[in-house]
């Protein structure tokens, strides 16, 4: 977030309602550093925050109406009390669902006036959806002096995004949104919810990540999505655990299931949520040089394992580990969306130009990409 999107969204909001607004808020995109379709298999995940994000700013009205106004989209949609309905469609969906959320907790929410604009990318599996509520959370919350805690937050943002907007995501996006530190990672537990800030300085270590996005068209995300998860809800039946993360013997497990697809799941989730408690540990002493090996293979069990990457993914992936990156992988739910790749410090443009250079030859997409800077939660931010 720069200095540029407050000033814009001061200035849009001045220009629409004649006033300044009480104050701007702010919060994240993501990305997991590792951890992929554990989270609803009560395992561990590992994100941190980018430095893109949602801006927000606001001040109350007189009447029970909520105006949000999206620089973005260049659009504004208003509503009152009487339109909190579960279901509504339309990008206001996820502004709305925060205010009913927030008064179904019992926090009484006044009408208000937001003006927004966003850098998170959209579509590329980067969280813009968490970030918006979460930074729509922040601004609501200051407006009405509301005394609520940061997993709390996040809790709410994911109850608009699952019973108000429809979305069967995780708590993964909004805990990241929220809970992130600057130059940390999130060790996060998705079954106790207990969090762990672990350090990521990737400056420090002389290195840099690259977030690519593919610019695949996600074909096949939710129903593949539905059959995976079913795919390990059956197995940890089979297997008489509560979930796929109580399971501690991986090859005994996978000698009582018959189906071979549904080991190579199990065999994805439980080493995946392995990779994620060893990448914590090097991250506690310090040696984030290790992340590498455990990105590739990541990357290698969500191919083979599970099954969710797309010949874009996979090329990217290739080729920047052939370009000098020393690890890469898919990061997100799968079917396309955005790589990572840990690179030598100031090599990340030629890493990406040779991605982009094999997208050309393969006749794909040409991809876009940035640093992806471990950045702070949502926060005021004047």
């Amino acid at each position: 977030m720069s200095t540029a999107d407050v000033d814009a969204v001061v200035r849009a909001f001045h220009t629409a309602h004649g006033d300044e607004p009480v104050g701007v808020w702010a919060a994240p995109g993501r990305v997991n550093l590792i951890g992929e379709h554990t989270d609803y298999n009560d395992g561990f995940v590992m994100p941190f925050a980018l430095a893109q994000r949602v801006t927000v700013a606001a001040g109350p009205r007189a009447d029970d109406r909520w105006s949000v106004t999206s620089l973005n989209l260049e659009a504004t949609e208003t509503f009152g009390r009487e339109d909190l309905q579960p279901g509504m469609s339309g990008w206001q969906a996820y502004v709305a669902g925060v205010v009913w959320a927030l008064e179904d907790a019992g926090h009484r929410v006044g009408g208000a006036n937001l003006v927004l604009s966003s850098d998170v990318p959209v579509g590329a599996g980067l969280s813009s959806s968490a970030a918006l509520e979460c930074a729509t959370l922040a601004a609501l919350a200051g407006l009405n002096d509301l005394d609520i805690e940061p997993l709390r937050r996040a809790q709410l943002a994911r109850r608009c995004e699952n019973d108000f907007v429809g979305a069967p995501t995780g708590l993964m996006d909004q805990a990241a949104s929220t809970l992130c530190e600057a130059d940390h990672a999130l060790f996060f537990d998705c079954r106790s919810f207990t969090t762990e800030q672990v350090p990521l300085d990737l400056g420090a270590a002389g290195l840099e990540l690259l977030v690519l996005d593919t610019h695949t068209p996600h074909a096949l995300v939710d129903s593949e999505y539905a059959t995976r998860r079913r795919s390990c809800e059956d197995a940890a039946a089979l297997l008489g655990v509560p979930a796929l993360r109580d399971v501690t013997d991986l090859e005994a497990a996978l000698g009582r299931l018959d189906d071979e697809v549904m080991r190579r799941r199990v065999r994805h989730v439980v080493t995946e949520n392995a990779r994620v408690l060893q990448a914590a540990e090097v991250l506690r002493s310090g040696r984030v040089t290790e992340l590498a090996p455990l990105l590739d293979a990541s990357h290698a069990s969500m191919r083979d394992d599970f099954e969710i990457t797309v010949p874009t993914v996979d090329l990217a992936v290739r080729t920047a580990r052939d370009a000098g990156a020393l690890g890469a992988r898919m990061t997100g739910g799968g079917f396309g969306g955005c790589i990572i790749a840990l690179v030598p410090a100031g090599d990340a443009p030629r890493v990406a130009d040779a991605i982009a250079e094999a997208f050309a030859r393969a006749d794909y997409n040409a991809p876009s990409s940035f640093l992806g800077v471990p950045s702070s939660g949502a926060r005021p931010v004047s």
